[in-house]
Protein backbone atom coordinates (compact mmCIF):
# COMPACT_ATOMS: atom_id res chain seq x y z
CA UNK A 1 0.00 0.00 0.00
CA UNK A 2 2.65 2.36 0.66
CA UNK A 3 5.11 1.74 -2.16
CA UNK A 4 2.25 2.02 -4.38
CA UNK A 5 0.47 4.96 -3.02
CA UNK A 6 -2.47 3.20 -2.62
CA UNK A 7 -5.57 5.25 -1.32
CA UNK A 8 -6.91 4.52 2.35
CA UNK A 9 -10.41 4.15 1.58
CA UNK A 10 -11.95 2.49 -1.48
CA UNK A 11 -10.93 0.25 -4.45
CA UNK A 12 -6.95 0.56 -6.01
CA UNK A 13 -5.68 0.03 -9.31
CA UNK A 14 -2.52 -1.44 -10.12
CA UNK A 15 0.83 1.17 -9.89
CA UNK A 16 1.47 2.93 -13.18
CA UNK A 17 4.57 2.68 -15.23
CA UNK A 18 7.83 3.54 -13.46
CA UNK A 19 8.54 7.42 -13.57
CA UNK A 20 11.68 8.09 -16.77
CA UNK A 21 15.03 8.07 -14.70
CA UNK A 22 16.09 11.29 -13.72
CA UNK A 23 19.33 11.00 -15.55
CA UNK A 24 16.98 11.91 -18.97
CA UNK A 25 16.42 15.33 -17.67
CA UNK A 26 20.21 16.07 -18.68
CA UNK A 27 21.75 15.50 -15.07
CA UNK A 28 24.52 14.25 -15.13
CA UNK A 29 24.69 10.23 -13.60
CA UNK A 30 26.27 11.36 -10.86
CA UNK A 31 24.10 13.94 -9.70
CA UNK A 32 21.08 11.38 -10.07
CA UNK A 33 21.16 10.22 -6.53
CA UNK A 34 22.53 13.10 -4.49
CA UNK A 35 20.14 15.47 -3.75
CA UNK A 36 22.40 18.69 -3.00
CA UNK A 37 24.28 18.15 -5.97
CA UNK A 38 20.93 18.05 -8.17
CA UNK A 39 19.33 21.13 -6.38
CA UNK A 40 22.34 23.10 -6.07
CA UNK A 41 22.71 22.76 -10.07
CA UNK A 42 18.92 23.09 -10.58
CA UNK A 43 18.14 26.10 -8.08
CA UNK A 44 21.82 27.65 -8.45
CA UNK A 45 22.03 27.15 -4.24
CA UNK A 46 21.54 24.84 -1.23
CA UNK A 47 17.82 23.17 -0.54
CA UNK A 48 16.15 24.02 2.78
CA UNK A 49 16.34 21.58 5.89
CA UNK A 50 14.23 20.90 8.11
CA UNK A 51 14.40 19.09 11.95
CA UNK A 52 12.35 16.87 13.62
CA UNK A 53 12.98 14.78 16.74
CA UNK A 54 11.01 12.85 19.50
CA UNK A 55 13.22 12.07 22.64
CA UNK A 56 13.09 10.80 26.30
CA UNK A 57 9.32 10.74 27.36
CA UNK A 58 7.66 11.05 24.28
CA UNK A 59 9.45 14.40 23.85
CA UNK A 60 8.98 16.24 20.20
CA UNK A 61 10.15 18.84 18.40
CA UNK A 62 8.08 19.29 15.37
CA UNK A 63 9.73 20.63 11.92
CA UNK A 64 7.90 24.15 12.84
CA UNK A 65 10.02 23.75 15.57
CA UNK A 66 7.33 23.24 18.48
CA UNK A 67 7.26 21.29 21.27
CA UNK A 68 5.10 18.92 22.80
CA UNK A 69 5.32 16.33 25.86
CA UNK A 70 2.81 13.41 24.26
CA UNK A 71 1.18 10.24 25.49
CA UNK A 72 1.20 8.32 22.47
CA UNK A 73 0.60 4.76 23.44
CA UNK A 74 0.77 2.37 20.30
CA UNK A 75 2.34 2.68 16.90
CA UNK A 76 2.04 6.64 15.49
CA UNK A 77 3.34 7.66 12.01
CA UNK A 78 6.09 10.12 12.85
CA UNK A 79 6.70 10.52 9.15
CA UNK A 80 4.37 9.57 6.06
CA UNK A 81 5.42 11.07 2.77
CA UNK A 82 6.63 9.93 -0.92
CA UNK A 83 10.17 9.01 0.13
CA UNK A 84 9.92 7.98 3.89
CA UNK A 85 7.34 6.13 6.24
CA UNK A 86 8.53 6.65 9.99
CA UNK A 87 6.56 4.67 12.63
CA UNK A 88 7.25 4.71 16.39
CA UNK A 89 5.73 2.56 18.76
CA UNK A 90 5.33 3.55 22.11
CA UNK A 91 4.31 2.60 25.93
CA UNK A 92 4.16 3.63 29.55
CA UNK A 93 7.16 4.17 31.31
CA UNK A 94 5.45 3.52 34.98
CA UNK A 95 2.67 2.51 35.90
CA UNK A 96 0.90 5.19 37.99
CA UNK A 97 1.75 8.16 34.63
CA UNK A 98 0.58 8.19 31.57
CA UNK A 99 3.58 9.22 30.11
CA UNK A 100 5.57 7.00 27.23
CA UNK A 101 8.53 6.62 25.60
CA UNK A 102 9.23 5.04 22.20
CA UNK A 103 10.29 1.09 22.62
CA UNK A 104 10.53 0.17 18.70
CA UNK A 105 10.65 2.35 15.38
CA UNK A 106 10.00 1.00 11.92
CA UNK A 107 12.17 3.22 8.88
CA UNK A 108 10.89 2.66 5.29
CA UNK A 109 12.93 4.10 2.81
CA UNK A 110 10.11 3.72 -0.65
CA UNK A 111 11.83 2.61 -3.68
CA UNK A 112 13.37 4.85 -5.96
CA UNK A 113 14.33 3.98 -9.41
CA UNK A 114 18.30 4.47 -10.11
CA UNK A 115 18.82 4.84 -6.86
CA UNK A 116 17.93 2.51 -4.16
CA UNK A 117 15.39 -0.76 -3.80
CA UNK A 118 12.76 -0.37 -0.78
CA UNK A 119 14.95 -0.82 2.51
CA UNK A 120 13.01 -1.41 5.86
CA UNK A 121 15.21 -0.36 9.06
CA UNK A 122 13.52 -1.53 12.33
CA UNK A 123 15.00 -0.95 15.53
CA UNK A 124 13.56 -2.33 19.52
CA UNK A 125 14.85 -1.78 22.88
CA UNK A 126 18.31 -3.63 23.15
CA UNK A 127 18.45 -4.21 19.37
CA UNK A 128 19.75 -1.44 17.88
CA UNK A 129 21.33 -2.59 14.45
CA UNK A 130 23.84 -1.67 12.15
CA UNK A 131 21.96 -2.61 9.02
CA UNK A 132 18.32 -2.90 7.30
CA UNK A 133 16.36 -5.85 8.02
CA UNK A 134 17.92 -7.57 5.39
CA UNK A 135 21.13 -7.57 7.13
CA UNK A 136 22.16 -4.78 4.14
CA UNK A 137 24.05 -1.55 5.36
CA UNK A 138 23.31 0.12 1.41
CA UNK A 139 20.48 0.74 -0.54
CA UNK A 140 20.95 -2.09 -3.27
CA UNK A 141 22.93 -2.80 -5.82
CA UNK A 142 21.65 -0.26 -8.29
CA UNK A 143 24.03 2.44 -9.42
CA UNK A 144 22.87 4.71 -6.85
CA UNK A 145 22.78 2.44 -3.94
CA UNK A 146 25.63 3.96 -2.17
CA UNK A 147 23.57 6.86 -1.87
CA UNK A 148 21.78 5.05 1.21
CA UNK A 149 23.93 3.94 3.88
CA UNK A 150 24.00 2.81 7.83
CA UNK A 151 26.73 3.72 9.92
CA UNK A 152 27.22 2.77 13.80
CA UNK A 153 28.66 5.42 15.74
CA UNK A 154 28.57 3.48 19.14
CA UNK A 155 27.20 -0.06 19.41
CA UNK A 156 23.60 -0.89 20.25
CA UNK A 157 23.40 3.12 21.45
CA UNK A 158 23.50 5.34 18.09
CA UNK A 159 22.88 4.57 14.76
CA UNK A 160 23.06 7.21 11.71
CA UNK A 161 21.32 6.56 8.48
CA UNK A 162 22.47 9.04 5.99
CA UNK A 163 19.79 8.77 2.49
CA UNK A 164 22.23 10.90 0.08
CA UNK A 165 19.31 10.79 -2.72
CA UNK A 166 17.17 12.45 -0.47
CA UNK A 167 18.82 14.71 1.31
CA UNK A 168 18.58 13.18 4.25
CA UNK A 169 19.93 12.22 7.70
CA UNK A 170 18.71 10.04 9.91
CA UNK A 171 20.01 9.76 13.94
CA UNK A 172 18.60 6.46 16.04
CA UNK A 173 19.66 6.32 20.10
CA UNK A 174 18.83 3.86 22.57
CA UNK A 175 19.24 5.40 26.06
CA UNK A 176 18.21 3.43 29.14
CA UNK A 177 15.24 1.72 27.49
CA UNK A 178 14.01 4.01 25.15
CA UNK A 179 14.38 4.50 21.79
CA UNK A 180 14.69 8.45 20.43
CA UNK A 181 15.05 9.49 16.62
CA UNK A 182 16.50 12.65 14.81
CA UNK A 183 16.03 13.63 11.32
CA UNK A 184 17.25 16.58 9.14
CA UNK A 185 15.19 16.22 5.73
CA UNK A 186 15.63 18.01 2.52
CA UNK A 187 12.11 20.84 3.19
CA UNK A 188 11.16 19.60 -0.50
CA UNK A 189 10.85 15.73 0.73
CA UNK A 190 9.82 16.12 4.17
CA UNK A 191 6.71 18.71 2.71
CA UNK A 192 6.07 15.95 -0.02
CA UNK A 193 2.10 14.13 0.68
CA UNK A 194 -1.04 14.42 0.23
CA UNK A 195 -4.06 15.39 1.91
CA UNK A 196 -4.78 11.30 2.74
CA UNK A 197 -1.22 11.55 4.96
CA UNK A 198 -2.70 13.44 7.33
CA UNK A 199 -1.18 12.01 10.43
CA UNK A 200 2.00 12.53 11.41
CA UNK A 201 3.85 14.50 14.36
CA UNK A 202 7.02 15.48 12.48
CA UNK A 203 4.68 17.59 10.67
CA UNK A 204 1.42 18.39 12.86
CA UNK A 205 2.41 17.40 16.38
CA UNK A 206 0.57 15.36 18.78
CA UNK A 207 -3.00 15.55 18.63
CA UNK A 208 -5.07 18.09 21.23
CA UNK A 209 -5.95 15.29 23.20
CA UNK A 210 -2.61 13.35 23.50
CA UNK A 211 -0.81 16.26 24.97
CA UNK A 212 0.34 15.58 28.44
CA UNK A 213 -0.97 18.54 30.54
CA UNK A 214 -0.51 18.99 34.96
CA UNK A 215 -3.13 17.35 35.74
CA UNK A 216 -2.65 14.10 33.49
CA UNK A 217 1.11 13.36 35.14
CA UNK A 218 2.43 13.88 38.54
CA UNK A 219 6.08 12.38 40.31
CA UNK A 220 5.86 9.75 42.83
CA UNK A 221 6.78 9.83 46.10
CA UNK A 222 9.72 7.42 45.00
CA UNK A 223 10.97 9.97 42.32
CA UNK A 224 14.26 11.99 42.35
CA UNK A 225 13.80 15.09 44.19
CA UNK A 226 12.89 17.82 41.85
CA UNK A 227 15.81 19.88 42.68
CA UNK A 228 18.19 16.96 41.96
CA UNK A 229 16.34 16.58 38.62
CA UNK A 230 17.57 20.47 38.30
CA UNK A 231 21.57 19.85 39.34
CA UNK A 232 21.60 16.59 37.22
CA UNK A 233 20.17 18.22 34.07
CA UNK A 234 22.39 21.34 34.65
CA UNK A 235 25.54 19.20 34.23
CA UNK A 236 24.49 18.16 31.04
CA UNK A 237 22.26 20.74 29.67
CA UNK A 238 23.19 24.59 30.98
CA UNK A 239 21.02 26.24 29.27
CA UNK A 240 17.52 25.69 30.91
CA UNK A 241 15.61 25.80 27.69
CA UNK A 242 13.02 23.13 26.64
CA UNK A 243 16.16 20.51 26.13
CA UNK A 244 16.97 21.06 30.24
CA UNK A 245 12.95 21.23 31.09
CA UNK A 246 12.07 17.81 29.04
CA UNK A 247 15.63 16.63 30.71
CA UNK A 248 14.06 17.52 34.45
CA UNK A 249 10.62 15.87 33.43
CA UNK A 250 11.95 12.56 32.65
CA UNK A 251 14.26 12.52 35.37
CA UNK A 252 11.32 13.21 37.81
CA UNK A 253 9.10 11.21 36.33
CA UNK A 254 11.04 7.87 35.85
CA UNK A 255 13.32 8.29 39.14
CA UNK A 256 16.21 7.57 36.52
CA UNK A 257 18.86 9.68 37.22
CA UNK A 258 20.39 8.34 33.58
CA UNK A 259 17.14 9.39 32.03
CA UNK A 260 19.39 13.20 31.29
CA UNK A 261 21.22 11.17 28.51
CA UNK A 262 18.15 11.05 26.22
CA UNK A 263 17.63 15.23 26.34
CA UNK A 264 21.45 15.47 26.16
CA UNK A 265 21.68 13.55 23.08
CA UNK A 266 18.89 15.12 21.46
CA UNK A 267 19.82 18.72 21.83
CA UNK A 268 23.43 17.28 20.43
CA UNK A 269 21.40 16.33 17.16
CA UNK A 270 20.15 19.17 16.71
CA UNK A 271 23.25 21.07 16.94
CA UNK A 272 23.78 18.74 13.84
CA UNK A 273 20.65 18.50 12.12
CA UNK A 274 19.35 22.16 12.58
CA UNK A 275 19.92 24.72 9.80
CA UNK A 276 19.36 27.59 11.51
CA UNK A 277 21.94 27.90 14.89
CA UNK A 278 19.80 30.52 16.44
CA UNK A 279 16.70 28.36 16.39
CA UNK A 280 18.24 25.28 18.52
CA UNK A 281 17.61 27.10 21.88
CA UNK A 282 13.71 27.60 22.20
CA UNK A 283 12.42 28.95 25.57
CA UNK A 284 8.91 28.28 27.08
CA UNK A 285 6.71 31.39 28.21
CA UNK A 286 6.48 31.44 31.67
CA UNK A 287 2.71 31.76 33.16
CA UNK A 288 1.64 31.74 36.79
CA UNK A 289 0.03 28.01 36.74
CA UNK A 290 2.62 26.80 34.57
CA UNK A 291 6.00 28.04 35.31
CA UNK A 292 8.91 27.67 33.37
CA UNK A 293 10.88 25.01 35.45
CA UNK A 294 8.28 22.67 36.79
CA UNK A 295 9.00 19.46 36.44
CA UNK A 296 5.88 18.59 34.68
CA UNK A 297 5.63 20.60 31.70
CA UNK A 298 2.68 21.42 29.38
CA UNK A 299 3.92 21.55 25.90
CA UNK A 300 0.63 23.58 24.13
CA UNK A 301 0.01 26.21 22.01
CA UNK A 302 2.08 28.59 23.64
CA UNK A 303 4.28 31.67 23.14
CA UNK A 304 7.71 30.93 22.59
CA UNK A 305 10.55 32.91 22.45
CA UNK A 306 13.48 32.36 20.34
CA UNK A 307 16.91 32.60 21.63
CA UNK A 308 19.97 34.15 19.09
CA UNK A 309 22.74 31.48 19.66
CA UNK A 310 26.15 31.62 17.95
Amino acid sequence: MIQNNCSKVGPTSPPGPPAPAPDQEGLASSDVCDYEKSFARKQGRLPAYQHCATFGVSHLRTFRDEFHTCRVEGSWPLLDNNYLFVQATSGPIVTWSNATATSKLTIIFKNMQECIDEKVYQAETDNLPAAFVDGSVKGGERPGGSSLAIHEHSAQQHVEIRAAYIGTTIAVRQVGRHLSFSIRAAEEVALSFTDEQDLQLCVWGCPLGRRLSRSQSRPSQGNVARERARLLCKEKLPVEDVYFQSCVFDVVTSGDANSTQAAHGALEDARAFHQDARRLHVFQTETASHPCCSPVLLFTSVTWVLQLHF
